[in-house]
């Protein structure tokens, strides 16, 4: 993968030798010369820029420079966690954007199969769909978890952009996505078609409204997902000062940084992007939420907690609730206090979906079954199971 990967700019490099002894600048190895990347020996986590914003509908030409976001970040200090980072360096624009999706397709797939947790910064959100498919040579079915006010499934026949690249993800070959959850949407922004499509494809989508009323509503979705990705006009145009992002709903710093934690805490999580930034910021502030948003994302991967197997039913409680002609069947680890929702394997049906039968709930969902309320994720996993 050394051959996509151009180092560090200096300027960070430089700022970097002015930061406080302790603070994650001094701590992160980084690719500084061409050709030499840093040891992933005992990596957890490695930082990675990508150059690519020719997938943006409104792309008017223009580069793009994550220095403010690297110097935010070296500029933090850790938390109580010890974790080996290293920044990658940037992958520069191809002479396609097809070129820069396959480059960044191939180090994160290199980065995943070592156990490293890419951590990325990128330009269009298109580039969600090089991030999707280094999941290929895994084998397993993928749960894609989208920050994002918008649905971006677009129509899958016309070019790939950052507002139709989940199309792409349907029904381009090799077919591994299992679920897509988008947490955050405003329906002004979403085509009614797109809405009725999510709901025919049986996809989980989350208002707005909806996560930040609630905010822990995140976590069971983010239990389930193998990747994250944030679109970062989710967040408010004011909390950002982004003066490309001219909605002024969205999500706050405080509820984005706790979203990313709840990422971080998955225990099957495996890589989490950042999409639609540029150096386009009014003050460093921006800047500083996004670095701050990563500095959770590693604090919530330091507080998983592996669960049980779940095949010893002594560390579990079970409760089978009867709905209507159903008998569902919830487990609580005895353990963590987690929750999940027992998921009828069809043996069947040749869907790669053994590792499914389990779907994370809520404690809220167990009371609702209870009232005779089916989880509406139940119902939609369970017809995906059948499809």
């Amino acid at each position: 993968m050394i051959e996509f990967l151009s180092p560090v700019s200096k300027k960070v490099m430089a700022n970097r030798e002015i930061l406080p002894p302790g603070t994650l600048g001094k701590q992160i190895e980084a690719h500084v010369k061409m050709g030499e990347l840093p040891s992933l020996k005992d990596v957890k986590f490695a930082l990675l820029g990508i150059k690519e914003n020719r997938g943006d509908v409104d792309f008017m030409g223009g580069d793009i420079s994550f220095d403010p976001y690297r110097k935010a970040f070296y500029s933090l200090y850790p938390g109580n966690w010890n974790y080996k980072i290293i920044d990658l360096g940037d992958i520069e624009k191809g002479e396609t954007a097809e070129d820069t999706r396959f480059a960044a397709k191939e180090v994160i797939a290199a980065l995943l199969k070592k156990n490293i947790v890419p951590i990325i910064f990128g330009g269009s959100q298109d580039l969600a769909y090089a991030q999707y498919r280094a999941y290929d040579g895994i084998g397993n079915m993928v749960n894609v978890v989208n920050i994002d006010n918008r649905f971006d499934l677009g129509n899958a026949e016309l070019p790939i952009s950052n507002k139709s690249y989940v199309g792409k993800m349907v029904v381009n070959k090799p077919y591994n996505l299992f679920n897509y959850s988008v947490l955050g949407y405003q329906s002004f922004f979403n085509a009614p078609q797109e809405i009725a499509l999510m709901d025919k494809l049986f996809f989980d989508a989350y208002r707005l409204g909806e996560v930040a009323a609630e905010i822990n509503v995140v976590e069971p979705i983010m239990r389930d997902a193998d990747m994250v990705t944030l679109d970062v006009t989710a967040i408010k145009s004011a909390e950002f000062s982004y003066k490309n992002n001219e909605s002024p709903n969205g999500f706050d710093g405080r509820e984005i940084c706790a979203i990313s934690r709840y990422a971080g805490i998955s225990n099957k999580v495996q890589s989490f992007g950042v999409y639609e930034l540029t150096d386009s910021l009014e003050n460093r502030s921006g800047a500083m939420l996004i670095a701050q948003i990563v500095w959770y994302f590693i604090e919530g991967y330091n507080f998983r907690v592996d669960d049980d197997d779940f095949d010893n039913e002594n560390l579990f409680t079970t409760y089978k609730v009867p709905v209507e002609d159903d008998v569902l069947e919830f487990k609580k680890s005895n353990k963590t206090g987690r929750w999940w929702i027992v998921l009828p394997f069809i043996s069947n049906v040749n869907n790669k979906l053994k590792r499914q039968t389990l779907l994370p709930c809520t404690y809220g969902e167990y009371l609702g079954a209870c009232n005779q309320e089916i989880p509406e994720r139940w119902l939609k996993a369970r017809h995906k199971n059948e499809v």
